[in-house]
């Protein structure tokens, strides 16, 4: 039976969400509406001179040729540290599950990524795959692996995804080991009485029942790579070599601070918003469907 709130009086709702309607006007709404005006017009670096332009700078963006680049690199990215990070994280939290003894340890080794910023996290990376001193650079070449990301997009690109999947492990891997946990061993049990082995198990009842879970860092998975791994690849490539690794967050870092072109890095930031909503609906729209609650 559904059970409901009634207030008696209209206000105490409102008055209760205002706190988070004011977060979100405040650091959502507010913000996104200066971006939207900024991307209309142009202004100097100092911002003394302000004139509209209208689209102007939306058609200059899809005229240059780095910019459709850096969608392909962002697409690929994206993709890749969202499949691999969900992939892997899963595999880790189905081996702590079934963990017996010293799962305590495991668990929190697995945790500590979590606790390491972004850019510190880029910066260990960088120097474990450093072409010179780097200590996975001289095994790689012990096995006939030339490394040097600093000349090959690929390496670059590849160091990049290493990096953002290794940050975000952690917090994929505390839902999935939650929702795993969470799954009636009895159901498990009778499975296994039936004949059924591991794989297929998993594959039967235990997936299916991790499906919203699954969902839910597919959608957060698409966000991070999009928006939360500026700090990565500036302290791993700096969106090189040459512009390969320059997702579109970090060319909207590069375009507005660097390049100093304030009214084209606000269009870049409107586009690069109306992709993750776009994505984000398309999820909930489409492939939510396919969710077993």
């Amino acid at each position: 039976m559904e059970k409901r709130v009634l207030f008696r009086s209209g206000w105490l709702p409102w008055l209760l969400i205002a706190p988070q309607m004011v977060v979100i006007l405040v650091f959502f709404f507010w913000p996104a509406s200066q971006a939207i005006l900024q991307s209309m017009q142009s202004e100097d670096a100092f911002g003394t001179s302000v004139s509209f332009v209208g689209l102007e700078n939306f058609k200059t963006l899809f005229a240059d040729p780095a910019y459709i680049e850096s969608f392909k690199v962002t697409a690929i990215f994206s993709v890749l540290v969202a499949g691999i990070g969900i992939a892997l994280s899963l595999v880790l939290a189905i081996f702590a599950d079934r963990i017996l003894r010293g799962g305590l340890a495991y668990k929190t080794f697995l945790i500590i990524p979590y606790a390491v910023a972004p850019a510190i996290a880029g910066i260990l990376w960088v120097f474990m795959f450093s072409p010179s001193i780097g200590i996975v650079t001289y095994w790689l070449r012990k096995v006939g692996i030339d490394w040097n990301h600093l000349l090959n997009s690929n390496q670059a690109l590849s160091l990049i995804v290493a990096a953002a999947v290794w940050k975000q492990i952690s917090y994929n891997f505390l839902f999935f080991l939650a929702g795993l946990q969470s799954i009636p061993k009895a159901l498990i049990e009778a499975a296994s009485i039936d004949g059924a082995g591991p794989l297929r198990r998993f594959r039967d009842i235990q997936f299916p029942l991790l499906s919203p879970t699954t969902f839910f860092l597919l959608v957060i998975n698409i966000v991070y790579a999009f928006f939360d791994t500026f700090a990565i690849v500036h302290a791993t490539t700096e969106g090189g070599p040459g512009r390969d690794t320059a997702i579109l967050v970090y060319k909207v870092w590069h375009d507005g601070f660097k390049a100093l072109d304030l009214g084209g890095s606000a269009a870049q930031s409107v586009v690069l918003m109306a992709i993750v909503v776009a994505l984000t609906v398309i999820q909930f729209r489409y492939v939510e469907k396919k969710v077993q609650y």
